[in-house]
C-alpha cells in the first residue's frame, strides 16, 4: 500500500470551513506591553497610529469590510466607534487603507 494512501485527512481550519464561523465582537484587546524608552517622540506617535490603524483594518476585515475602496473615512469611523478608540484622523484613515491594500 502506498504510504500516501496511509495518511489522514487534516481537520478543517478556520479558513477552509464550510460555514463562516460568526464572532461576538469584532476586535477583542490585546494586553498592552510598554514601549521602549529613549527614542525621539515622532517615532511614538507613528508607532501609536499604525497599532490604531491595524486595529482598525482588523475590525473591518472581521466585519466584512475586505476592499479598500470599500472602507470610506465614515466606514472607518464607524468601526472605531465599535470597539472603542477614538476617531480616527485622516491619515490614519489613509493608513488603515494601505493595511487592507497590502495584506493581499
Amino acid at each position: 500500500m502506498p504510504a500516501a494512501a496511509l495518511k489522514s485527512k487534516p481537520l478543517p481550519t478556520q479558513s477552509t470551513a464550510k460555514r463562516p464561523v460568526q464572532l461576538d465582537l469584532p476586535y477583542v484587546p490585546v494586553q498592552k506591553r510598554p514601549l521602549p524608552p529613549g527614542r525621539p517622540r515622532q517615532w511614538y506617535v507613528t508607532h501609536n497610529r499604525r497599532l490604531k490603524a491595524m486595529r482598525l483594518a482588523i475590525a473591518l476585515l472581521d466585519s466584512g469590510v475586505y476592499m479598500p475602496n470599500q472602507a470610506r473615512n465614515e466606514t472607518i469611523r464607524d468601526a472605531a466607534e465599535l470597539i472603542g478608540v477614538h476617531p480616527p484622523s485622516d491619515t490614519t484613515c489613509h493608513m488603515v487603507r494601505a493595511f487592507m491594500r497590502y495584506a493581499r
